[in-house]
Protein backbone atom coordinates (compact mmCIF):
# COMPACT_ATOMS: atom_id res chain seq x y z
CA UNK A 1 0.00 0.00 0.00
CA UNK A 2 0.71 3.61 -0.69
CA UNK A 3 -0.43 6.57 1.87
CA UNK A 4 -1.49 9.80 0.42
CA UNK A 5 -0.94 11.81 3.53
CA UNK A 6 -3.82 14.37 4.78
CA UNK A 7 -4.49 17.26 2.32
CA UNK A 8 -2.70 15.82 -0.17
CA UNK A 9 -2.72 14.32 -3.59
CA UNK A 10 -0.93 12.55 -6.30
CA UNK A 11 -0.90 11.12 -9.51
CA UNK A 12 -0.12 7.71 -11.75
CA UNK A 13 -0.35 5.20 -14.59
CA UNK A 14 -3.04 2.65 -14.36
CA UNK A 15 -2.65 -0.20 -17.18
CA UNK A 16 -5.40 -1.85 -19.03
CA UNK A 17 -6.30 -4.57 -16.75
CA UNK A 18 -4.35 -3.66 -13.61
CA UNK A 19 -6.74 -2.69 -10.64
CA UNK A 20 -6.28 0.25 -8.25
CA UNK A 21 -7.60 -0.66 -4.59
CA UNK A 22 -8.25 2.98 -3.20
CA UNK A 23 -9.23 1.90 0.99
CA UNK A 24 -10.01 4.76 3.93
CA UNK A 25 -7.27 2.98 6.54
CA UNK A 26 -8.65 5.10 9.60
CA UNK A 27 -12.52 5.89 8.51
CA UNK A 28 -14.26 8.81 8.00
CA UNK A 29 -12.03 10.04 4.69
CA UNK A 30 -12.85 10.84 0.95
CA UNK A 31 -10.66 9.99 -1.51
CA UNK A 32 -11.06 12.49 -5.24
CA UNK A 33 -10.02 10.12 -7.85
CA UNK A 34 -10.12 11.04 -11.72
CA UNK A 35 -8.60 9.23 -14.67
CA UNK A 36 -7.60 10.21 -17.84
CA UNK A 37 -6.71 8.73 -20.85
CA UNK A 38 -2.74 7.95 -21.44
CA UNK A 39 -3.47 8.21 -24.78
CA UNK A 40 -5.18 12.01 -25.19
CA UNK A 41 -5.36 13.77 -21.97
CA UNK A 42 -8.38 15.22 -23.55
CA UNK A 43 -10.04 12.41 -22.62
CA UNK A 44 -11.21 12.67 -19.72
CA UNK A 45 -13.55 10.85 -16.22
CA UNK A 46 -17.19 12.10 -16.84
CA UNK A 47 -19.80 12.31 -14.61
CA UNK A 48 -22.65 13.21 -17.02
CA UNK A 49 -21.64 10.12 -19.60
CA UNK A 50 -21.43 8.19 -16.54
CA UNK A 51 -24.45 8.92 -15.35
CA UNK A 52 -26.47 8.45 -18.59
CA UNK A 53 -25.15 5.11 -19.49
CA UNK A 54 -24.97 3.56 -16.26
CA UNK A 55 -28.83 5.00 -15.58
CA UNK A 56 -28.12 5.15 -11.72
CA UNK A 57 -26.47 8.27 -9.43
CA UNK A 58 -25.21 5.67 -7.25
CA UNK A 59 -22.25 3.68 -7.80
CA UNK A 60 -21.03 0.86 -6.74
CA UNK A 61 -19.96 -2.99 -7.78
CA UNK A 62 -20.52 -3.64 -11.52
CA UNK A 63 -20.71 -0.23 -12.43
CA UNK A 64 -18.36 1.72 -14.70
CA UNK A 65 -16.95 5.36 -15.15
CA UNK A 66 -17.23 6.84 -18.67
CA UNK A 67 -14.68 9.62 -19.89
CA UNK A 68 -15.86 12.86 -21.84
CA UNK A 69 -15.66 10.30 -25.27
CA UNK A 70 -18.42 7.72 -24.10
CA UNK A 71 -15.83 5.06 -23.10
CA UNK A 72 -15.41 3.13 -19.96
CA UNK A 73 -12.70 3.93 -18.12
CA UNK A 74 -13.21 1.92 -15.18
CA UNK A 75 -14.92 -0.83 -13.51
CA UNK A 76 -15.81 -0.92 -10.03
CA UNK A 77 -14.93 -4.59 -9.27
CA UNK A 78 -15.77 -4.76 -5.53
CA UNK A 79 -17.36 -2.17 -3.17
CA UNK A 80 -17.28 -2.24 0.44
CA UNK A 81 -18.41 1.36 0.90
CA UNK A 82 -21.36 3.03 1.92
CA UNK A 83 -21.77 5.90 -0.32
CA UNK A 84 -19.90 7.28 -2.92
CA UNK A 85 -20.48 11.14 -4.86
CA UNK A 86 -20.37 11.74 -8.30
CA UNK A 87 -22.10 14.69 -7.97
CA UNK A 88 -19.65 17.68 -6.74
CA UNK A 89 -16.81 19.25 -8.07
CA UNK A 90 -13.79 18.77 -5.91
CA UNK A 91 -12.87 21.18 -3.25
CA UNK A 92 -10.40 24.57 -3.92
CA UNK A 93 -9.73 27.79 -2.72
CA UNK A 94 -12.92 29.10 -3.61
CA UNK A 95 -14.95 26.38 -2.01
CA UNK A 96 -12.95 27.45 1.26
CA UNK A 97 -13.99 30.97 0.35
CA UNK A 98 -17.63 30.31 -0.22
CA UNK A 99 -18.24 27.85 2.63
CA UNK A 100 -15.36 28.17 5.56
CA UNK A 101 -15.22 31.62 5.67
CA UNK A 102 -13.63 31.55 8.77
CA UNK A 103 -10.90 28.94 8.55
CA UNK A 104 -7.95 29.27 6.67
CA UNK A 105 -7.85 28.84 2.76
CA UNK A 106 -6.34 25.69 1.31
CA UNK A 107 -5.89 25.02 -2.54
CA UNK A 108 -8.02 21.60 -1.20
CA UNK A 109 -8.13 18.47 -4.06
CA UNK A 110 -8.38 20.60 -7.02
CA UNK A 111 -4.89 22.37 -6.52
CA UNK A 112 -3.65 18.57 -5.17
CA UNK A 113 -4.80 17.07 -8.86
CA UNK A 114 -3.76 20.11 -10.85
CA UNK A 115 0.12 20.21 -9.25
CA UNK A 116 -0.33 16.00 -9.91
CA UNK A 117 -1.76 15.70 -13.02
CA UNK A 118 0.35 18.75 -14.79
CA UNK A 119 3.27 16.58 -15.81
CA UNK A 120 0.43 14.54 -17.83
CA UNK A 121 -0.78 17.44 -20.02
CA UNK A 122 -4.03 18.24 -17.41
CA UNK A 123 -4.60 21.67 -17.13
CA UNK A 124 -6.46 23.10 -14.35
CA UNK A 125 -9.44 24.05 -16.57
CA UNK A 126 -9.34 20.39 -17.83
CA UNK A 127 -10.19 19.39 -14.27
CA UNK A 128 -13.72 17.94 -14.10
CA UNK A 129 -16.51 16.38 -11.27
CA UNK A 130 -13.99 13.91 -9.72
CA UNK A 131 -15.54 10.80 -8.76
CA UNK A 132 -15.34 11.04 -4.89
CA UNK A 133 -14.63 8.02 -2.99
CA UNK A 134 -16.44 7.39 0.39
CA UNK A 135 -18.30 10.64 0.20
CA UNK A 136 -21.45 10.71 1.52
CA UNK A 137 -23.73 13.75 0.07
CA UNK A 138 -27.20 12.42 0.53
CA UNK A 139 -30.06 13.85 -1.59
CA UNK A 140 -33.26 14.91 -0.28
CA UNK A 141 -36.99 14.00 -1.69
CA UNK A 142 -37.14 17.90 -2.70
CA UNK A 143 -33.61 17.55 -4.56
CA UNK A 144 -31.29 19.86 -1.64
CA UNK A 145 -27.77 18.32 -1.42
CA UNK A 146 -25.90 18.08 1.91
CA UNK A 147 -22.17 16.82 2.62
CA UNK A 148 -22.19 14.57 5.44
CA UNK A 149 -19.41 13.01 6.90
CA UNK A 150 -18.56 9.91 5.52
CA UNK A 151 -20.00 6.80 6.96
CA UNK A 152 -16.90 4.42 5.99
CA UNK A 153 -15.67 2.70 8.99
CA UNK A 154 -11.95 2.16 9.14
CA UNK A 155 -10.35 -0.72 6.52
CA UNK A 156 -13.06 0.47 4.18
CA UNK A 157 -11.94 -0.28 0.05
CA UNK A 158 -13.18 0.21 -3.39
CA UNK A 159 -11.58 -1.65 -6.22
CA UNK A 160 -11.39 -0.77 -9.71
CA UNK A 161 -10.55 -2.59 -12.78
CA UNK A 162 -8.83 0.00 -15.66
CA UNK A 163 -10.72 -0.44 -18.76
CA UNK A 164 -7.81 1.49 -20.95
CA UNK A 165 -4.68 2.88 -20.22
CA UNK A 166 -5.06 5.59 -17.68
CA UNK A 167 -3.46 8.59 -15.70
CA UNK A 168 -4.79 8.40 -12.38
CA UNK A 169 -5.18 11.25 -9.98
CA UNK A 170 -6.14 10.63 -6.20
CA UNK A 171 -6.47 12.62 -2.80
CA UNK A 172 -6.87 12.74 0.63
CA UNK A 173 -9.47 15.29 1.16
CA UNK A 174 -9.19 18.55 2.53
CA UNK A 175 -12.13 20.23 3.38
CA UNK A 176 -13.73 20.31 6.76
CA UNK A 177 -17.48 18.85 5.58
CA UNK A 178 -16.34 16.00 3.50
CA UNK A 179 -14.60 14.33 6.43
CA UNK A 180 -16.36 15.27 9.28
CA UNK A 181 -13.78 18.00 10.08
CA UNK A 182 -11.24 15.73 10.13
CA UNK A 183 -8.28 15.19 8.43
CA UNK A 184 -7.04 11.28 7.62
CA UNK A 185 -4.47 9.91 4.82
CA UNK A 186 -6.03 7.68 1.89
CA UNK A 187 -3.91 4.20 1.26
CA UNK A 188 -4.33 2.79 -2.66
CA UNK A 189 -2.44 0.17 -3.92
CA UNK A 190 -1.99 -1.28 -7.68
CA UNK A 191 -2.11 -4.75 -8.57
CA UNK A 192 -2.43 -6.79 -11.88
Amino acid sequence: MTRIEPRTGTAFELSKGQVLTVTDPEGGQVSDLLAVSRADPAEILSNGRTFDYEERIMLTTGARLWSNRSNPMLTILEDTAPAHDFLLTPCSKDTFRHFYPDKPVHRGCFGNLAEALEPYGVGPDDIPTAFNVFMNVPVAGDGTLSVDPPQSPPGTFTRFRAEMDLVIGLTACAAYASNGGTFKPIDYDVSN
